[in-house]
């Protein structure tokens, strides 16, 4: 079971994991990860959050072997507002 994704140096452990090939146009596969992890309201929230604005990252998932270039293509979260005190957000990326 995945329990780390790492996004330009910065280690999320994630609370569930997906992968998958997609087809591409040209003779690499592409792959397309998605998973959801928890986030504390407050430092860990702006620091998350300033984070996943890059868009673009060095992608490591260890216990799969997977590592790439990759962007964002959609993410959520459970709270709109995780600058209040004591809130946790699960946030999904795929």
């Amino acid at each position: 079971m995945v329990t780390e994704v790492i996004l330009n140096g910065v280690s999320i452990p994630v609370i569930s994991f997906n992968v998958e090939s997609l087809e591409s146009t040209t003779d690499k596969s592409l792959l397309k990860i998605t998973f959801d992890f928890k986030v504390k309201s407050g430092e860990e929230y702006h620091k998350i959050t300033t984070l996943l604005y890059k868009m673009n990252f060095d992608v490591k998932v260890p216990k799969e072997e997977i590592e790439f270039k990759g962007t964002i293509h959609n993410y959520s979260t459970s709270f709109t507002n995780l600058y209040e005190k004591i809130m946790l957000g699960c946030f999904t990326l795929n």
